[in-house]
């Protein structure tokens, strides 16, 4: 298995996917884990994964993206930013001397941006696409100010990115993706493709073992992500500018929590009724208690890609969601039965007054979430679905 990150702790989404993969699958397989890390610290974290894998290797990538070297290299050849500033020579090196002395049975390819490692081999190639990442790079240039989106150098580099992503579909058995609507994506451009859907789950940590009383008279509202991300950056600026204004006059006792890695980045707000937590990566319990302590969790998110673990883990710790259509992409739930959808401010503010006043309501959809999450997005069914895949190869 190759991933783009360490995948420990279980804090960003791909590493929560990761770590609780090699969880199930190390029960009935072998696993040599091959992983790329930007800063020493991180190898600390190679004794959590220990138990779950039969060797590890951890490879430097560079630290930061933005160095002369990345910019340089992207901008006189053929690969995208993307690609580069996740290439490690020493990940190269140890995969080709891996697969020349030794007999594997797969290989796992976690994003299409760790392939550049791999070389051409007669091994079965299994390619996880968490999102499509041309169409988030699309996204995030799209946010940046006019004068910049005048620079070629951006169009460049989304084509780069399109066509190398496509190009590595190709190059794989079989590309797996989290949800229907990316596989109809890949579908519509690469048809002859085979591909098969791995959903994203939520970790046994984060499932209540019962549902608690919440109080619905002073209730709190709360949006978790990990801001470095531009989609959570976006959601949590307006769940602050558009939807709390006009909620805080309709519902005096509200208080908003918003937490998460780099949360800082969101500034420092004087408002009494809204707080910013930033979590360290690897306080693990602090996530937990959050999900668990909160009365209702919202997600404006409106950017692409994959699907979203946080909902996931609110539906699971007993909390009723409130989403935009993107949030909820590709998870198998009934607007008003086990989610609630809203389009814009006023529509939250409107569905939030209702979920928070009619306690009938907010009891269906949390109890109907919760059966729900335990019942189809666990990572112990996930993991059989992968093992099927790679014993169809």
């Amino acid at each position: 298995m190759v991933t783009p990150y360490v995948p420990y702790p279980p804090s960003s989404g791909g590493q929560i996917r990761t770590y609780n993969l090699l969880k199930y699958l190390s029960q009935n397989n072998e696993i040599t884990l091959v992983s790329l890390y930007k800063s020493n610290e991180e190898k600390k974290y190679e004794l959590y994964l220990k138990k779950y894998c039969k060797r590890i290797y951890l490879c430097k990538r560079p630290s930061s993206p933005w160095q002369f070297k990345n910019i340089f290299k992207t901008i006189f050849s053929s690969s995208p930013f993307l690609v580069v500033r996740n290439y490690s020579d020493e990940a190269k090196t140890i995969i080709n001397e891996l697969l020349l002395f030794e007999k594997f049975d797969v290989i796992h390819a976690e994003t299409f941006y760790v392939m550049p490692h791999i070389p051409e081999t007669k091994v079965p190639t299994v390619l996880v696409e968490q999102t499509i990442e041309y169409k988030v790079y699309k996204h995030f240039v799209n946010s940046l100010p006019f004068y910049l989106r005048l620079l070629v150098y951006f169009d460049i580099d989304i084509v780069k990115l399109k066509y190398w992503e496509r190009f590595y579909w190709k190059k794989t058995n079989t590309v797996v993706v989290v949800s229907s609507s990316d596989e109809k994506l890949i579908k519509s451009e690469e048809p002859l493709l085979k591909t098969s859907i791995i959903p994203n789950c939520v970790g046994d940590e984060m499932i209540a073992d019962k549902l608690r009383e919440k109080d619905l008279e002073s209730p709190t509202i709360f949006f978790q992500g990990n801001f470095f991300w531009l989609q959570n950056v976006e959601a949590a600026l307006f769940i602050i500018d558009k939807i709390f204004p006009q909620l805080i006059e309709q519902l005096p006792n509200v208080k908003i929590v918003i937490a998460g890695q780099n949360a800082k980045k969101l500034g420092n707000l004087i408002d009494k009724n809204i707080n910013i937590v930033n979590i360290e990566p690897d306080n693990i319990n602090k996530v937990k208690q959050l999900f668990m302590k909160n009365t209702l969790f919202i997600a404006p998110i409106f950017g692409p890609g994959g699907t979203r673990l946080k909902i996931l883990a609110a539906m699971g710790s007993g909390m009723p969601v409130i989403s935009s259509v993107t949030g909820i992409e590709g998870l198998e739930v009934t607007n008003n039965k086990d989610v609630i959808i809203a389009s814009n401010p006023n529509e939250f503010v409107a569905k939030i007054k209702k979920l928070l006043t009619n306690k009938n309501l907010y009891e269906k959809i949390r109890n109907n979430a919760y059966q729900l999450v335990k019942e189809k997005y666990r990572w112990s069914q996930t993991a059989k679905e992968l093992e099927s895949v790679y014993k169809n190869l």
